[in-house]
C-alpha cells in the first residue's frame, strides 16, 4: 500500500510492535539531541521516534529561505544487513541534512508515521540528494509505502555532468575526496552494525549523520541552480 498526502493524521506503522522484530520497544518515545562534529562542522542532530519532533524539524527546514526553486536536503537510509537470501530487513533510519542540522528519524521504532513526513517527501519545493539514493527510495516505498518525489543521486549527476561515467560507481568516500575534499572515514563494523538498536551508539549516530552531511555538501557543490 502506498501512502498518500491525501488525508490528515498520522498513519500507524505496520512494523512497529512487530514480533518478528524482537528490538521494538511498545515503551516511551525517544528524543535525543547532540553535536555532530564533522571536520570544522558542529551539526545540531535529532535522533527520535517522536513524529512532533519530527514535524518540527520539518517545519523549521520548510521555513529556511532559498534563493532557488528548491532547498537541497541531504538524504540516506540504514538497515539491519541481510544475513540470509531470504531475509528482507526494512529500514531502520532515514537521515536528513540541511543548514547544519541533522535528523536520524528512527522510523524502524516509531509507532506511526508522520503525515508531515510523507508531505515532506513529495514536496515540490525539495530536492533530496544522496549516493544511490534511487535504490533508497525505492526501498522507502516497499517497506512502509512512502513516495519520494525529486531526488538526484549526485554521482549520477557528476558523471553526467563531466562525461565520466566511472563516477557513476564511486563511492561516498571517492566523491567526498574529489569534490569536497573531505576525507571522511566509512568503517565496516558501523555499516553492518544493529541498525534496529533502540538506542543507537555515538559511532553509529556519527555514521548516520556523516552520510546525510557529505550528500547535502555534494548536491550543494555539484547542483546547479537550474537544476533545483
Amino acid at each position: 500500500m502506498v501512502i498518500t498526502a491525501a488525508d490528515d493524521g498520522d498513519i500507524l506503522n505496520r512494523h512497529y510492535g512487530n514480533p518478528l522484530n524482537p528490538q521494538n520497544p511498545t515503551t516511551a518515545i525517544s528524543i535525543r539531541e547532540c553535536d555532530v562534529i564533522v571536520h570544522s562542522h558542529t551539526i545540531r542532530t535529532v535522533v527520535t521516534t517522536s513524529s512532533l519532533k519530527l514535524d518540527s524539524w520539518i517545519a523549521d527546514t520548510l521555513s529556511i529561505p532559498s534563493p532557488f526553486h528548491s532547498i537541497i536536503v541531504g538524504f540516506d537510509v540504514e538497515w539491519n544487513p541481510n544475513t540470509t537470501t531470504a531475509a528482507r530487513n526494512p529500514i531502520a533510519t532515514i537521515q536528513f541534512y540541511t543548514d547544519e542540522r541533522c535528523m536520524i528519524f528512527q522510523i524502524l521504532h516509531a509507532p506511526f508515521i508522520p503525515r508531515s513526513l510523507v508531505r515532506f517527501l513529495i514536496n515540490p519545493y525539495v530536492t533530496f540528494v544522496g549516493i544511490g539514493i534511487v535504490d533508497d527510495v525505492i526501498k522507502l516505498r516497499e517497506d512502509y509505502g512512502l513516495n519520494v518525489s525529486g531526488v538526484i543521486d549526485v554521482r549520477e549527476f557528476a558523471a553526467e555532468e563531466l562525461n565520466e561515467k566511472e563516477l557513476k560507481n564511486a563511492g561516498i568516500k571517492t566523491m567526498s575526496l574529489r569534490f569536497l575534499g573531505l576525507e571522511i572515514e566509512k568503517p565496516k563494523r558501523v555499516s553492518r552494525s544493529r541498525w534496529d538498536r533502540v538506542c543507537l551508539t555515538p559511532e553509529q549516530v556519527q555514521y548516520a549523520c556523516v552520510d546525510a552531511f557529505i550528500s547535502y555538501e555534494l548536491g550543494n557543490c555539484l547542483i546547479g541552480p537550474e537544476y533545483l
